[in-house]
């Protein structure tokens, strides 16, 4: 709670700060002088969006699934969530959400390893890591999701990172022509040989990072939501009749 008082004063504080700067009303000029102040202070960072915040002279800035707040002369930023106190809803959450929307409605299935039920209730996006511990008990029961209509859809996530012994057992789980075979036993600890190939390991990994995976297994909804991580058959169909009957409402 002090967290949260902290960052709503601060905001309050920015859009005082804002509110004494000549506003032309232009979103357009507002954005673009948004994105070179951004561009020319942190020119690591790709800005995917800029947007009017629901509070009045900042706006909402979209970096991958990161979102900050930034005053509408590119001068002060500010980093947190934001509340709208009235319905106790969290306003950065759902900006999050829709990065996450987009990124993941461009992959390609052919790039990831699917286990797709006959009859498809839910799917998740898993970016997964063959060592992890949870990541091979979620595997095991991969079945049991498929019973319960959840499609698995897998992206890789090596968690030791490039050049490790982790990232090498992925690249030869993508690189093998049975690539359900090769996921399920290096799962289950056994060795996987393939050939060399160009693999998506990297960009799925990237992609990860993007989208602010802090472990694995790391579960994404269609809708966005970010599920922490391993959750028992029942469990997980549970709160995903749950979380698509909230994104309805």
């Amino acid at each position: 709670m002090k967290k949260l008082l902290l960052c709503l004063l601060a905001c309050v504080a920015a859009s005082a700060v804002a509110a004494q700067t000549p506003a032309s009303g232009d979103h357009k000029a507002a954005a673009a002088t948004i994105r070179a102040a951004i561009a020319k202070k942190f020119p690591d960072v790709t800005v995917n969006d800029v947007r009017p915040s629901p509070m009045a002279g900042i706006y909402e800035v979209a970096m991958g699934a990161e979102v900050a707040y930034v005053s509408a002369d590119g001068r002060f930023l500010l980093a947190g969530d934001m509340y709208d106190m009235d319905s106790r809803t969290n306003l950065t959450e759902a900006g999050r959400q829709k990065a996450r929307v987009a990124a993941l409605s461009k992959l390609d299935e052919r790039d990831m390893i699917v286990f797709k039920p006959e009859k498809v209730k839910h799917t998740i996006t898993v970016f997964t890591d063959v060592d992890c511990g949870y990541c091979r008990k979620l595997h095991s029961e991969i079945a049991q999701l498929n019973e319960r209509g959840v499609q698995v859809r897998y992206l890789a996530y090596p968690r030791a990172g490039p050049g490790s012994e982790d990232w090498a057992k992925m690249e030869a789980v993508w690189c093998s022509m049975d690539r359900k075979k090769a996921i399920t036993d290096a799962k289950a600890g056994r060795d996987v040989k393939a050939q060399s190939c160009a693999t998506p390991v990297a960009k799925q990994f990237k992609l990860g990072e993007q989208l602010g995976v802090r472990g694995t297994p790391a579960i994404f909804t269609n809708n966005g939501d970010y599920i922490g991580g391993y959750l028992a058959p029942d469990q997980m169909s549970k709160e995903l009749d749950r979380l698509s009957a909230a994104a309805k409402n």
